[in-house]
């Protein structure tokens, strides 16, 4: 029965007369129902794709397995368990099917990157190759940047990795080289990011920042990018927070280039640099930034890209020399054959000292090697959110609607039992020697997707080969190592990049 009202009020009187704390309750009501409401739409609207029940509902558990470096293996549990396309999130889906993450890469595809993306801005308000989201404007400047990443205008591209494997040779040999009578142990893991970082500063500027020189953490980059991505993998399961960020009232919390150590510093850097290269007196060079400049990148296109080939060009290389070396010293059989390999091309003739990038794709367990490095712990761990087009796509049999955000299992499709056989899980270069030619083609296709594909495809793709292909070569004919602590032999832990620290090694000279 209606409350009693008094002739000629109206409704909105009326409501005045009841109770405060009636009307509070009321609203709060209504604002629980809308919210409910809203949750169930949110979840019916992928409810016949299967997932962990609560993540359907927040980003929480996207969130949880972040915040405790496993979200791959995470994921790739979720793919096992509930089939190819799992969801992981209220509009969040991933897939560890290779054939769909190609069709969702492909040059010519309608889907576009997703809000994850937001979160790999590295300045407050700009954008950078990696970052931009305007598929017109990402194509553009990726046509731009192609020919400089490429080595057809960087004609010292090798000559620079070789020099920088030189200097981490001259490093070892001077501060961390073991004897019977002395033992200098070594930490691989830092190591390998020095000559990564110096490599890509080298290709990047003209000239490299000295890490391996200077044995030492140059503006504190590697201690800060540790703590920096993980959080920006967290903010990346949350897009939302990303532009709360980049804001006007909180981008001071950012990194900015007036910092004197860390993420900001090279920020300033990498400023300062290009600012050079468009000075009045400048002259074009022949290295990766002279090629962008000739090709028509502004200054602040080129100070953003600068900035990123460093950090993306640095951390992805490091962790695939890292995971290869750890693997071939906990199997000493793949690291005995990798290294008779290399006598065997040296005394026949067959390999330069330095090695040549053409002779290193003529020795097929190095490549075997390498290969199975990308494959057991891909470099970039990341879900790489993709944004289904208007009319939306059907995928594995299902229906998904325009906007839901699809991802990649990377584990899952590296460690696939169907694509690589039933001993997946473990390091065993041989599976790519002993491959029947269609399958090989299979795993060679598969293992080419760490570089993504199509439209996507790193462009940083051939300085990072030719890094593998020389690195353990010219390691290798010089020295034996050993795993330091073999009963922990490193600590790993994934933000979106495998963080692999304390891998301590004991070097000795070959034949001493």
């Amino acid at each position: 029965m209606a409350a009693p009202t008094v002739p000629g009020t109206s409704p909105l009187a009326a409501l005045e007369q009841l109770p405060r704390a009636t009307v509070a309750i009321g609203v709060l009501g209504a604002l629980v129902i809308a919210y409910l409401v809203r949750v169930a739409l949110r979840w019916f609207r992928l409810s016949h794709v299967p997932g962990p029940f609560w993540a359907a509902f927040s980003s929480a558990w996207m969130v949880k397995e972040s915040l405790k470096g496993r979200q791959p293996l995470a994921i790739k549990q979720v793919t096992d368990k509930y089939g190819s396309l799992a969801r992981i999130g209220p509009n969040e889906l991933v897939t560890d099917d290779p054939e769909v993450l190609r069709r969702m890469m492909a040059v010519r595809s309608a889907y576009t990157r997703g809000p994850w993306y937001d979160a790999m801005r590295f300045e407050p308000g700009k954008t950078n190759l990696f970052a931009m989201r305007d598929e017109a404007a990402h194509t553009k400047l990726r046509n731009k940047m192609a020919a400089g990443y490429s080595g057809k205008e960087n004609e010292s591209m090798e000559g620079t990795i070789d020099f920088q494997i030189s200097q981490l040779v001259s490093l070892i040999e001077s501060k961390y080289l073991s004897s019977s009578d002395s033992y200098r142990p070594m930490d691989f893991a830092q190591k390998a990011q020095y000559f990564t970082l110096d490599v890509i500063s080298h290709l990047a500027f003209g000239h490299a920042f000295g890490y391996l020189v200077e044995d030492g953490d140059v503006y504190d980059y590697i201690k800060i990018t540790n703590s920096y991505i993980p959080i920006m993998m967290i903010v990346a399961n949350i897009p939302s927070l990303a532009n709360v960020l980049h804001s006007r009232p909180l981008r001071g919390l950012l990194p900015k280039e007036s910092d004197k150590l860390g993420f900001g510093a090279f920020i300033g850097v990498a400023k300062k640099v290009v600012a050079d290269r468009f000075g009045p007196s400048a002259k074009s060079q022949p290295d990766m930034l002279g090629s962008f400049i000739r090709h028509g990148l502004n200054q602040e296109e080129a100070s953003g890209e600068a900035l990123l080939q460093v950090i993306a060009g640095s951390d992805t290389s490091a962790s695939t020399i890292r995971a290869v070396m750890l693997h071939l010293l906990a199997n000493p059989v793949a690291y005995r054959k990798l290294q008779q390999e290399i006598d065997t091309f040296i005394s026949s003739g067959e390999i330069s000292s330095p090695i040549k990038d053409s002779e290193a794709r003529q020795m097929p367990y190095l490549q075997a090697v390498i290969k199975e490095g990308l494959r057991i712990l891909p470099p970039a761990g990341g879900t790489f959110f993709k944004e289904v087009p208007p009319g939306g796509d059907t995928i594995d049999g299902k229906f998904i609607p325009a906007g839901t955000q699809i991802g990649s299992s990377p584990l899952g499709i590296h460690h696939s039992k169907k694509i690589f056989g039933p001993d997946s899980e473990l390091y065993r270069p041989e599976r790519w020697l002993q491959a029947d030619p269609e399958h090989l083609a299979q795993m060679t296709n598969t293992v080419d997707l760490v570089f993504h594909y199509g439209k996507y495809q790193c462009l940083g793709k051939t300085v990072a080969l030719m890094e593998f292909n020389k690195i353990f070569v010219e390691l290798l004919r010089r020295f034996d190592f050993a795993l330091a602590n073999p009963e922990h032999p490193a600590h790993i832990a994934n933000a979106g990049i495998w963080i692999i620290e304390d891998f301590w090694v004991r070097i000795t000279r070959r034949g001493g």
